[in-house]
């Protein structure tokens, strides 16, 4: 390989941030973002389709009843004009932000916001301009410094941060983008099933001020797929001009029968046990230092520098717990932490015993 690609794998080594692929089966999990243990339902599809498998992209073979019915399901669930179905949240991100901002349009976005979002404005011939996280004063400064520059202008947040925990100021941010020419894009990957009515995600009740929404499917509701959420302008526009979307074998049938089953299901359960957890982990952990909200289901813990976190996270994974420390570049290097992911399945002797090894690292 060539040596530049070698030196930049040596450095990430050097720093402590390489990553590996790693499985722990068997470990108390506190790391993934299966939150309402959904990918561990057992759910019966009848195959009543001919093709259990894919056959094309959806502007040629792969498009079916199953997925068209399943877009009216999820607009009248999450209430929107329309959804269009995406193989990933990745796939969404990269669809909307590639082929919706145009060229002389700018992308604000606040800068904790998913790599895939960031890559999507890449791919795209708009501007790109990030705004300090959650800092209403700069994405204003910024808004007014643009006024007059561009065309139209995209602000574009996360409901629910998936690194740090925290939410978005989703009634100010509204109410500032409350003009013709800005347009607010709100990611609910994280809170989508788990916040609002029925799981309905925290950007609902102000769906009528919001542009578009991506919906993540691999998070709370445990499968693959995303959707975007929108006018039916913007979905025919997606249909026509979003490379990621038009270019894409489809998924199975059966994955949309699956998912179709999953959001019929009652899962207020799973969600009222998830609330009693975070309400639980919030007694034991008041001296640890966060990043996260006290309602969020994800907690980034600060534990010290880059060397206690690498000891932190293998030391909880020795004694049972899967946990996960987060290093640049996936966050700043001063936002570096041990992401702890609480779950409807987590048990109170689990986050008790958890939280303990933790005071003990600490000691």
């Amino acid at each position: 390989m060539k040596r530049s690609l070698l030196d930049k794998l040596n450095q990430r080594k050097k720093e402590g941030t390489f990553r590996s692929l790693i499985c722990l089966d068997g470990l108390v999990d506190f790391w993934s973002n299966d939150y309402l243990g959904v990918s561990k339902k057992k759910i019966s599809v009848d195959h009543q389709e001919k093709n259990h498998g894919s056959t094309g992209s959806r502007l040629i073979s792969g498009n079916s009843d199953i997925t068209v019915s399943f877009e009216r399901f999820l607009s009248d669930h999450f209430r929107s004009q329309s959804a269009l179905c995406f193989n990933s949240g990745y796939d969404a991100n990269l669809g909307f932000f590639s082929a919706v901002p145009q060229k002389g349009d700018l992308v604000l976005y606040d800068e904790h916001i998913h790599a895939s979002i960031r890559d999507g404005i890449r791919l795209s011939f708009a501007s790109g301009i990030g705004f300090r996280h959650n800092d209403l004063n700069d994405l204003q400064e910024k808004l007014r410094r643009a006024a007059d520059k561009y065309d139209c202008i995209y602000v574009v947040v996360e409901s629910l941060y998936s690194m740090h925990g925290d939410f978005a100021p989703l009634s100010e941010l509204t109410t500032i983008c409350d003009n013709e020419r800005i347009f607010l894009v709100v990611d609910e990957a994280h809170s989508a099933g788990i916040f609002g009515e029925n799981g309905s995600g925290l950007s609902a009740v102000y769906s009528q001020n919001i542009f578009a929404r991506i919906i993540t499917f691999g998070k709370a509701y445990g499968a693959h797929g995303a959707a975007i959420l929108g006018s039916e302008d913007l979905k025919d526009f997606l249909i026509n001009f979003s490379r990621p979307f038009i270019y894409t074998t489809a998924l199975p049938t059966s994955n949309w029968r699956r998912l179709e089953k999953i959001f019929k299901s009652d899962l207020s359960v799973e969600r009222k046990i998830l609330k009693k957890n975070i309400e639980f982990f919030n007694s034991l952990t008041s001296e640890i230092e966060t990043f996260s909200s006290k309602e969020s289901q994800i907690r980034a813990l600060r534990l010290g520098d880059r060397e206690t976190l690498h000891r932190a996270q293998e030391d909880l994974r020795k004694k049972g717990f899967a946990v996960k420390a987060i290093y640049s570049p996936t966050v700043s290097e001063q936002d570096e932490c041990l992401r702890i992911n609480i779950h409807s399945f987590n048990d109170e002797d689990q986050i008790t015993q958890l939280i303990r090894c933790i005071d003990s690292l600490n000691s």
